[in-house]
């Protein structure tokens, strides 16, 4: 065979190889299209989400660490040996490891939203495909862009973001004419957490009184609270109960611009979102913007920054009425109070109840600041007192119940901040369990710079009331250790060791499932175990 022969051999093999390389990359963005999507999806389509998510899962074990180079090298490998970007394929398809593509806590919801975003990703696919074919590297470009489905997933978000928000726009304006039709009084209720709590709270100390209607589960963003009012507003609806999330400076504002409070709540301000806020000055700003139509302003004033913002409005002209609302101040407009098993309300300083039966897990302040609202809305003080007992429990937010085993369960999983762990961990004293006293948490996410700090106290306060503390998942892994390591002995232990007097024993899980596991194999009757928060499984 003659050296122009074997050449064109040689070139036949290579453009074969990388066409078939192309071809399996097609096929490996299935695995790997499905995972990132679902990140994104979980993530509320915030552009930057997805690979904010695989920086931190590909760094999250040393595994995943080895197969991103290994990936990185298939790619180099493939200007050279177009085979070499099968290396790439496969790391892309199977990783990274832990990271499902069905997920445990929410699988792909082939959502309107969800096919656009899916459409624009393999539309900047096919471009890249293109362009490396159109310069002569088909199989690096194929292994690049099977690795890089986060990032294009991110890209494809940020230029769908004017056009889902114009989307979204018909939406809005439907549920303008709606509430101007339907006319209720708006009671909006915002808050770094407690939010969910205190609008349910509301909406059961005041239904009996008033026809009242609250956005349903957490449906706190724009387009969630236009659906609300959609679905749900019925004529003669007197009241809507709004719950109103923020993720960032401006956006209460523009949900008040259509849907304006004549009541508003705040809650309580912490780190939450700290991440994306970067700093508690921002969060108090941006949940303020609540107030500006409000004509009652309800604060929860154990709140330092709260306070202090009540002062400040109290104190500027205006028409604004302020009800500062307490759990400890006596003075307080609203007083709910917490002593032993029960609760009482007073009004500034004069005692209403005592001796309200205390519904589980329910917090004062946020008790306190429903009963504040329906008062504004008219509802007599005896009603309020009288149906302050029999407030339902917020699922997953500081309940309990007994499992036939005769375990009793405190799940808390649905919280994710610092005072309501602290909670969490003030019911699990109160127990009074005789036998082993369980915390299982992946600890708290979203808190910014706080985020190590307040994991390794919680776990240093864990410490205080527990006999062994789960941890499950890496993504607070070390802060947690370390605050557990503060309480003293207690180094990460396997399933079989046993609490030894005065040291809370550590052990580490990789997913909930094998802490739960681990709880229904070790614990018994007299046993409590305390599920403290539950991050979503896209999270390492």
């Amino acid at each position: 065979m003659g050296s122009e022969q074997a050449a064109a051999v040689l070139t036949d093999a290579t453009g074969w190889s990388a066409w078939s390389a192309m071809a399996v990359a097609v096929l490996a963005l299935v695995p790997a299209g499905s995972r990132w999507l679902r990140v994104a999806q979980r993530e509320h389509y915030l552009p930057g989400a997805p690979t904010r998510f695989a920086l931190r899962w590909w760094s999250s074990r040393p595994a995943n660490a080895g197969l991103l180079l290994a990936g990185v090298a298939g790619i180099a490998l493939a200007f050279r040996w177009p085979l070499g970007a099968l290396v790439t394929v496969a790391v892309a398809a199977v990783g990274p490891l832990h990271l499902s593509v069905r997920g445990r806590t929410a699988a792909l919801a082939p959502t309107r939203r969800l096919r656009s975003l899916a459409a624009g990703w393999l539309v900047l696919e096919a471009a890249v495909l293109a362009l490396g074919a159109l310069v002569g590297t088909p199989a690096p470009a194929a292994a690049a862009s099977v690795l890089l489905v986060p990032v294009l997933v991110d890209v494809a978000a940020w230029v769908l973001a004017p056009v889902e928000r114009r989307l979204g726009g018909r939406f809005v304006t439907e549920a303008t004419g709606r509430l101007r039709t339907v006319g209720p009084t708006i009671v909006g209720v915002t808050g770094s957490y407690g939010k969910t709590s205190t609008k349910n709270h509301i909406a059961h100390l005041a239904g009996g009184t008033r026809s009242i209607v609250a956005s349903p589960a957490s449906f706190n963003n724009r387009s969630g609270l236009a659906r609300a009012v959609n679905e749900q507003l019925a004529d003669g609806t007197e009241v809507f109960v709004a719950e109103m999330g923020a993720y960032g400076p401006g956006e209460i504002a523009e949900l008040c611009r259509w849907c304006p409070p004549e009541i508003a709540v705040i809650t309580a301000i912490g780190p939450v979102h700290l991440e994306r806020f970067r700093s508690e000055e921002r969060i108090v700003a941006a949940k303020s913007e609540i107030l500006v139509t409000a004509g009652t302003v309800v604060l929860n004033v154990d709140d330092r920054r709260l306070a202090d913002l009540a002062d400040r409005l109290r104190g500027a002209s205006g028409s604004k009425v302020v009800v500062r609302c307490s759990s400890v101040d006596d003075m307080a407009d609203v007083l709910v109070r917490r002593v032993g098993g029960s609760l009482s309300f007073s009004l500034a300083g004069r005692c209403v109840a005592a001796g309200i039966a205390a519904p589980g897990g329910a917090q004062p302040t946020n008790l306190a600041c429903a009963a504040a609202v329906a008062l504004a809305l008219g509802v007599p003080e005896d009603v309020v007192a009288a149906r302050l007992g029999s407030v339902p429990s917020v699922p997953s937010r500081l309940t309990s119940a007994r499992a036939p085993s005769g375990v009793l369960v405190i799940d808390d999983t649905f919280n994710a901040n610092p005072a309501g762990a602290r909670a969490a961990l003030e019911l699990l004293a109160r127990s009074g369990a005789a036998g082993r006293r369980v915390v299982v948490t992946p600890g708290m996410v979203e808190l910014g710079p706080a985020q190590a700090v307040e994991n390794r106290a919680f776990a240093e306060q864990a410490g205080e009331v527990a006999s062994d503390l789960i941890v499950v998942g890496r993504t607070n892994r070390r802060s947690l250790l370390q605050g557990a390591a503060a309480r003293g002995p207690g180094a990460p232990a396997g399933p079989g060791v046993r609490h030894a007097p005065g040291a809370m024993s550590v052990r580490c899980a990789t997913t909930r499932d094998e802490a739960v596991t681990w709880v229904r194999e070790h614990l018994g009757d007299g046993d409590v175990v305390l599920y403290e928060n539950d991050l979503p499984d896209h999270y390492p």
